[in-house]
């Protein structure tokens, strides 16, 4: 019984327990294994991955986005949250302490309701760029028979 009185002192005074309270500050209150995609501050600041994500928000319906509030108020968060309500995907400003604005701190999670344990969750990583399809200047192959002939020729 005093065990127990222990613990409610305890969680009355200090709040609940948490599972993973360093995670959850890295991940905006969720876990890591929740994340589908991730966007630091640095990130959004990079119009092309901006433009990545909301080419695929879409894809995103079946899930919550998460979006760090302590950041400024610009276009970027602007332009994430009105696609989000066109498209009805939920969202939802954190603002509390795990709410971190370092650059390389979270500024938009793509979150599911339970696990997912995606290896990959960084926007470059989830959406890599598409290098340029060109063809390379290929060396001519010489045939046997001018190889053999020529072999003395210098051009």
């Amino acid at each position: 019984m005093s065990e127990n009185l222990n613990e409610r002192l305890e969680q009355s005074s200090h709040g609940p327990l948490q599972t993973k309270p360093d995670e959850r500050r890295r991940y905006l209150g969720s876990l890591r294994e929740r994340v589908y995609l991730k966007m630091t501050i640095t990130d959004l600041e990079n119009p092309t991955n901006r433009q990545i994500f909301l080419n695929h928000i879409n894809e995103y319906k079946d899930y919550q986005i998460l979006i760090n509030g302590k950041m400024d108020q610009n276009e970027a968060i602007d332009q994430i949250e009105a696609s989000c309500a066109k498209e009805n995907i939920p969202f939802t400003l954190i603002s509390d302490e795990n709410a971190q604005i370092n650059p390389d701190s979270a500024a938009i999670l793509v979150v599911a309701k339970s696990a997912i344990n995606k290896d990959k969750i960084a926007i470059k990583q989830v959406y890599p760029p598409e290098f340029p399809k060109e063809q390379l200047n290929q060396p001519k192959k010489e045939s046997f028979w001018h190889k053999l002939f020529h072999r003395g020729d210098t051009e």
